[in-house]
């Protein structure tokens, strides 16, 4: 009798061991369809709006266990650059720091739509320090590549870089056009005023120079922006009165 009650134990707990593994292995199973299934959304030919805002609400609302979807989307180029974007974001906004080493290896991706995303994602999770590659940036071959480094420096505040900000105004191609007729892009107007909120006081002398110059009197209220916040000093409101105002500091204002 009592070797039968001891074989009944033995038994007992052999089954319960089991039951308890088949527990333990549950959830990869569970990751592994949730992956699957949201690929197969990420995979769909539609870029349209109302569907990327479906894809980008399923994909939040699950959490990390998007993450193993969002990082193939993010690595293979059989998606589309709409969705390897909202991957992108969607990654960093779920993840959070935890995400910066992984999304500025994308800030010098072969496909400038993903360098532009990370560099997007990072000024959003508000990280200096992927500092390095925004400096790298500043001379990336897309133009809005480029505008999006500068705004992450000036936005952040990185004043170290400040100089690397004046010298993009002497880039020619930052430039569009011929040599001797090549017109400013949007860049040179949006750097100058980041000199002023990097407040890069050895540009004065230059920019007040610039300022008096016909050539450059497009951007007249770019240097004059600049310049105000440089020396704390408020011009009059007109531009030729501008232009006046700054012209009695020849040598910069203190």
């Amino acid at each position: 009798m009592q070797k039968k009650i001891f074989l009944l134990i033995i038994l007992t707990l052999i089954l319960s061991l089991g039951a308890l593994a088949k527990t333990r292995t549950l959830p990869s199973p569970a990751i592994s369809n949730d992956t699957d299934a949201l690929l197969a959304q990420f995979s769909k030919r539609d870029d349209s709006a109302l569907f990327l805002s479906s894809l980008r609400k399923r994909t939040l609302s699950m959490g990390p266990r998007a993450v193993p979807a969002l990082v193939k989307v993010m690595k293979e180029d059989t998606y589309t650059d709409k969705k390897r974007w909202l991957a992108t974001f969607a990654i960093g906004k779920i993840m959070g720091k935890k995400s910066l080493p992984f999304i500025s290896k994308f800030t010098h991706h072969p496909n400038w739509i993903l360098r532009l995303a990370g560099l997007k994602t990072l000024l959003a999770l508000k990280d200096p320090s992927s500092k390095e590659f925004y400096r790298k940036a500043l001379k990336d071959p897309s133009l809005i590549v480029r505008l999006q480094a500068l705004e992450n420096i000036r936005e952040l505040g990185i004043k170290e870089y400040a100089q690397d900000v004046w010298k993009m105004i002497f880039h020619k191609h930052n430039y569009k056009g011929k040599k001797g007729q090549r017109k400013r892009t949007v860049i040179i107007s949006k750097a100058i005023r980041a000199l002023g909120d990097l407040e890069y006081r050895p540009a004065k002398k230059s920019l007040i120079k610039l300022i008096q110059s016909k050539k450059y009197g497009d951007i007249v209220r770019d240097i004059d922006y600049s310049l105000s916040k440089m020396t704390k000093k408020k011009s009059p409101s007109q531009v030729q009165e501008k232009i006046a105002f700054w012209g009695r500091f020849k040598d910069g204002p203190e």
